[in-house]
C-alpha cells in the first residue's frame, strides 16, 4: 500500500479514481472543465455532479489527516470573523470559524499552508486548528464578505453563492494572473461580454474561455483591490494600483468603468529588473545614470518600456552611487532593493497625494536622485527643471512621439510668457533624452527596442534657447555624435535581420529617410 504521505502528494482526481469515488472519464471531463476555468478539481467534480460536497470533504479529512467543514450547513458569527482583517482572509484564503481562550478554528482550502499557519498563530497569540473546506465555498465566502462585511456567513448565502458559481463558471483570477506570468503577453484585458483577452506584440487575442459577465469583473477587481482602494474606485471611476501574490508575481492594474460595468488591465513585472544588455539598450545610458546632477527624459508611447528602461538606469545608480533616491511613481511597479543606495519608493495615491504635491515636499527629504514615474502636469515639471537646475539628478518619462517632441511637449505645457524662460532652463538642465519604441520581431519572437537618442551637446542648447527644436530633425537627421534618428536604429534592426522592413516602416520618423537607409526606395 502507498505511503499516506505520498497519496497526500498526489493529484487529488488520480486519489479519487484510484480509491474508486470517480471515473476516469468523469476526471477527464473535469480536467477538460478546468483547463477551460482554472477552478479547483474538486469544485468542478461537485458541480458535474460526480461526487458530493460531503463526499469530497470527508475524502480530503482522511487524507490530510485534519477536520473538515461544510460551509452550507453553518453559520458563523460576524464578531468572530473580525478577528481577521478581510485583506489577509482575501489574501491566505482563510476563515475563523471559532475562537475561545487557546484556540482558533480555521477554515482553509490548504491545511497543510504552514506560513499561512503560522502567520495567523502569530498574529491572534493562539494555537490554529485547521479545516478543511471546498474552494468554491472560500471564494463564496469571501465574496458575500466584500459585499457584506458585517453580515457574517450564514448557510443560505453560501448556497446561493455556489449556485451562482456553479451557472458562471466565471475562470478563478489566480488561475488568470498564474496563465499571464507564464505567457509572453504584455498585459490582460478583462472586460464583460468577451473572453479573458491577451495582448501580445500589441494584439489583442482572446482565450478560449468563456465570456466574462459584469459581475466577474467587479469581483476580479474587488478581489485584487484593498478596501480603500474600492472605495477611491468607486469615486472616482478609474484606478491605478499595483499588487503582489509571492507565489505568482506583481502586477501592475488600472480598473475603469466602462458602459456601466467595470474593465481591468493587468500587466505581469518581472520581479527582477533587466539590466541595460538584457534590454538592448546603448550602454551610454549608463554614463548618463551616474552623472551627478542634470535632467534625462524617457520618452515614447504608452506601453513601449519607458518603465523598465527607467527601472534599468535606477538600479544602474543604486547599485553604484552612494546616494538617497527618492521615487514618485503611479504605481509602484518595480521594487527596489536598497543596495550601496537608499532608495524610498512613494506611490501616488497611497504616500502623497498627486506628483505635484510629492515634488513640492521632496527637497526635505535630501533626494540626491529624484526619480518621477511619469511629469505630466505644469507644476511637475517646473519642479523637476529647478531640481535638476540645483545639483540633482532627475530621472523622468513623458508620453511623447520622439525627442524632439519631448522637448516642444515641455515647454508648450507653459503659458507663452514663461516659454522663454523655460526653454534657457531646459537647455541648462537637461542631459539626454531618449526617445524608445518596442517592435514586434521578424520570427514572432517578441519585440526589440528601437531608440532614439539626443544628447544636450552645445549646439542643441543653443537650438533649445531659440526655439529652433525642429531644426534638429531635418540638420542633423543622417546622424550625428548628439542626435540619432529612430529610423537610424530600425534600420539597423532591418539589415540585423531582427525586424521585417514592414514593421520599421510603421515605426519610423522619415519613411523617405527610412526607405534610402534600407536599399528599399519606391
Amino acid at each position: 500500500m502507498a505511503n499516506p504521505k505520498t497519496r497526500v502528494r498526489q493529484r487529488l482526481g488520480e486519489l479519487l479514481v484510484e480509491d474508486g469515488l470517480i471515473t476516469s472519464n468523469q476526471l477527464k471531463e473535469a480536467l477538460r472543465v478546468q483547463a477551460q476555468t482554472g477552478e479547483q478539481i474538486g469544485s468542478i467534480l461537485i458541480e458535474l455532479g460526480f461526487i458530493t460536497t460531503d463526499q469530497l470533504l470527508e475524502y480530503l479529512s482522511k487524507q490530510l489527516g485534519v477536520p473538515y467543514v461544510n460551509l452550507m450547513k453553518v453559520d458563523v458569527d460576524p464578531q468572530i470573523l473580525k478577528i481577521l482583517d478581510l485583506e489577509r482572509i482575501k489574501t491566505l484564503k482563510v476563515l475563523p470559524l471559532g475562537l475561545d481562550k487557546n484556540t482558533v478554528t480555521l477554515a482553509m482550502v490548504n491545511p497543510n499552508d504552514m506560513k499561512a499557519l503560522n502567520e495567523i498563530e502569530f498574529l491572534l497569540g493562539r494555537k490554529v486548528n485547521p479545516v478543511v473546506v471546498p474552494s468554491v465555498q472560500m471564494e463564496a465566502a469571501i465574496r458575500s464578505l466584500i459585499e457584506h462585511p458585517d453580515r457574517g456567513i450564514s448557510r443560505e448565502v453560501i448556497a446561493e453563492e455556489v449556485k451562482k458559481d456553479t451557472k458562471r463558471r466565471a475562470p478563478d483570477l489566480f488561475s488568470l494572473l498564474k496563465y499571464l506570468a507564464k505567457t509572453e503577453a504584455t498585459d490582460m484585458l478583462l472586460t464583460a461580454g468577451v473572453p479573458p483577452s491577451i495582448k501580445i506584440e500589441n494584439e489583442v487575442k482572446r482565450t478560449s474561455m468563456q465570456s466574462l459577465t459584469p459581475s466577474d469583473c467587479e469581483n476580479y477587481a474587488r478581489q485584487m483591490m484593498k478596501t480603500q482602494e474600492w472605495e477611491v474606485f468607486q469615486k472616482k471611476g478609474d484606478l491605478d494600483f499595483a499588487v503582489t501574490y509571492p507565489e505568482i508575481g506583481r502586477f501592475r492594474v488600472n480598473v475603469y468603468r466602462q458602459r456601466g460595468s467595470v474593465s481591468i488591465t493587468i500587466r505581469h513585472i518581472k520581479d527582477i529588473i533587466p539590466s541595460l544588455q538584457e534590454l538592448r539598450l546603448p550602454d551610454m545610458l549608463r554614463d548618463y545614470a551616474l552623472k551627478p546632477f542634470g535632467m534625462i527624459i524617457i520618452s515614447g508611447p504608452a506601453g513601449h518600456g519607458k518603465t523598465t528602461t527607467l527601472a534599468a538606469m535606477v538600479d544602474i545608480i543604486n547599485t553604484n552611487r552612494r546616494c538617497n533616491i527618492v521615487t514618485l511613481e503611479d504605481p509602484i511597479e518595480y521594487l527596489h532593493k536598497h543596495k550601496n543606495s537608499n532608495v524610498n519608493q512613494r506611490e501616488i495615491g497611497l504616500d502623497t497625494e498627486s506628483f505635484a504635491e510629492g515634488l513640492r515636499h521632496i527637497f526635505r527629504q535630501d533626494p540626491d536622485v529624484i526619480v518621477i514615474g511619469e511629469l505630466r502636469d505644469r507644476d511637475s515639471f517646473e519642479i523637476a527643471l529647478d531640481a535638476a537646475d540645483t545639483g540633482h539628478l532627475v530621472l523622468s518619462t513623458v508620453h511623447a512621439s520622439n525627442t524632439t517632441s519631448t522637448i516642444e511637449r515641455i515647454v508648450n505645457i507653459f503659458p507663452p510668457h514663461q516659454q522663454n524662460l523655460i526653454r534657457s532652463k531646459l537647455a541648462d538642465s537637461l542631459l539626454l533624452v531618449f526617445s524608445q519604441r518596442l517592435v514586434p520581431m521578424r520570427q514572432k519572437e517578441g519585440r526589440i527596442v528601437a531608440y532614439e537618442i539626443l544628447i544636450n551637446s552645445y549646439r542643441i542648447k543653443n537650438l533649445i534657447r531659440e526655439g529652433k527644436t525642429h531644426q534638429i530633425r531635418t540638420q542633423m537627421q543622417s546622424g550625428a555624435e548628439d542626435f540619432v534618428s529612430i529610423d537610424v536604429s530600425l534600420a539597423n534592426l532591418f539589415r540585423q535581420g531582427l525586424i521585417t522592413f514592414e514593421s520599421g516602416l510603421l515605426y519610423c520618423e522619415n519613411e523617405q529617410f527610412y526607405r534610402e537607409l534600407t536599399g528599399q526606395s519606391l
